[in-house]
């Protein structure tokens, strides 16, 4: 049996932690969805299929069933999984202190770079619908309503989460692995911990890291083959239901008064996210035009990723 050689498997391995860098760029920012990329990248099918390997691992673990976690463990296809999350964490350490301190000192700027993304992630994920049909839009329209009615009522991000909402933070936000048109980053930012998270990850509190990466192996065993089962049986009304997460949440990215809410380096001032203002005749320009290029980023992978794969198949973005 012939082996390859080492010359040809440290390039392949370099290649894919830069493919895991990538991912953790895009993951790191809301808007962007990892899942966007892996499709350009042209790795989401084994991703998804690594993940469901992964996860179903986890289950008979969490069962007890101790033979059967070491034989899935076994089947796992650890030198595509395990450079690719390598260059994931490269990315989100090494882009946490950027993105920590921009949206301490420029708040309405990255609010404008956030909304950018994330309305272009509306329009990509709109295309995505398989028919259109009034009920969908419908739908749209009810759960926008009503989510952009209940971040209205929160203060913004949270101050001092506890051990607690980090799990939390993590399980919801590896959901997004899956699910199509939303990044875990923008779940974060809804729920308010983004900048904890993120302030986390910058600070190296390893505790607070340790507990979101326990949370999303958590969400992962939980989750993801009801979230991959789901879509399979009901694409439309899901991505009607995202669609309309989406919207109403563009309320937490408008970027005036305060962008998106920041919390101080000390982590003791809240500012308030979710209130909304018309800019002042020197306040609209940056945002605006952050806004517009951050779009076309999306609009241009998008493209490349619908050229890659058709999306019913793919079933996400």
């Amino acid at each position: 049996m012939s082996t390859v050689p080492s010359a040809l498997v440290i390039p392949k391995t370099v290649s894919q932690v830069i493919r895991g860098f990538a991912m953790g760029s895009a993951d790191v920012v809301p808007g962007v969805s990892g899942g966007t990329v892996a499709l350009v990248l042209g790795i989401y099918e084994k991703l998804l299929d690594t993940i469901r390997d992964g996860a179903r691992a986890l289950g008979t673990l969490l069962r007890g069933d101790f033979t059967g976690f070491r034989r899935r463990l076994g089947a796992l296809d650890f030198g595509f999984i395990v450079p690719l999350l390598a260059g994931i964490l490269l990315a989100v350490v090494s882009l946490a202190s950027v993105i920590q301190t921009q949206l301490h000192d420029n708040p309405e700027n990255m609010a404008g770079l956030f909304f950018g993304l994330v309305l272009s992630s509306v329009v990509v994920a709109f295309r995505l619908l398989p028919d259109r049909k009034l009920t969908d839009l419908a739908l749209i329209a009810a759960v926008g309503a009503v989510v952009f009615v209940a971040l209205g009522s929160q203060s913004g991000p949270i101050a001092n989460p506890s051990p607690l909402a980090f799990l939390g933070a993590g399980a919801l936000a590896v959901c997004a692995m899956i699910l199509p048109g939303i990044s875990g980053s923008f779940i974060l930012l809804m729920l308010g911990m983004y900048s904890a998270v993120i302030g986390a990850v910058d600070d190296r509190a390893l505790g607070d890291a340790a507990l979101v990466a326990i949370g999303a192996v958590i969400g992962l065993a939980v989750f993801s083959s009801f979230l991959a089962w789901i879509l399979e049986r009901s694409f439309g009304p899901v991505m009607a239901i995202l669609i309309g997460i989406m919207v109403g949440s563009m309320r937490v990215l408008w970027p005036w008064p305060n962008g998106v809410g920041v919390i101080s380096r000390d982590q003791t001032d809240v500012v308030s996210g979710t209130g909304l203002d018309w800019p002042g005749s020197g306040e609209w320009f940056q945002p605006t035009a952050l806004a517009v290029a951050a779009a076309v980023v999306v609009l241009v992978f998008a493209h490349f990723a619908e050229s890659k794969t058709p999306v019913e198949s793919a079933g996400t973005t």
